[in-house]
């Protein structure tokens, strides 16, 4: 990644100094699978530790195992028992009911363009253009996805730039287009950003 954080660092050094302070790039990885997937969905709109307990309990729920066939064995009172949401609920089960019909098919995603992959992830209720991105960027781990609608990128932009309110998903497309070919280490920078006092 240092050709990235050059790269970074030269373009833009707003994102420099954040750079320098947060130190190397230690993005963490998920498998670009259903389950990585289907956890987003459980993570959506919701602050790390509670999204992450009630992951524990949904996974709990599937024996371990989150594959399709074990989610839609769940009845949905169980899922709303678990934490889930009735919608989160019914977006997991047409997850898996499209997973396993195969609508989606996980081996075939990295082969394909990023437009392409969302045009496709974005067919199942409740995946929009930002989870979508989130499977793109620690899933698929490609390198340059500027996910402009995300909260703690816009969050992350306003206190980096100085700006006086929130900007807009445009705006950041805009500020972030010097960030390219290496969005996804910046947008990864932005969120470090926010631990700093």
């Amino acid at each position: 990644m240092r050709k990235a954080t050059a790269h970074l660092k030269k373009a833009d050094p707003v994102l420099g100094s954040i750079i320098e302070r947060a130190g190397p790039f230690r993005i963490q990885y998920r498998d670009p699978d259903f389950s990585s997937l289907a956890r987003a969905i459980v993570f959506q709109q919701l602050n790390g530790k509670a999204a992450g307990t009630i992951f524990e309990r949904f996974l709990a729920l599937t024996g371990g195992r989150l594959t399709p066939q074990a989610v839609l064995r769940i009845p949905p009172a169980k899922l709303r028992k678990a934490g889930l949401s009735a919608q989160k609920a019914s977006y997991l089960r047409d997850l898996a009911r499209q997973t396993a019909g195969g609508a989606i098919r996980f081996d075939r995603l990295a082969s394909m363009p990023d437009e392409e992959v969302i045009q496709i992830l974005t067919q199942v209720k409740g995946v929009g253009v930002w989870t979508a991105h989130m499977f793109l960027i620690f899933g698929l781990r490609r390198p340059d996805v500027l996910a402009s609608g995300d909260y703690g990128v816009r969050a992350a932009v306003k206190k980096a730039y100085a700006l006086e309110e929130l900007p807009a998903p445009a705006e950041v497309e805009r500020m972030g287009a010097r960030w390219r070919p290496w969005a996804s280490v910046a947008c990864w920078y932005l969120w470090r950003s926010l631990e700093f006092r």
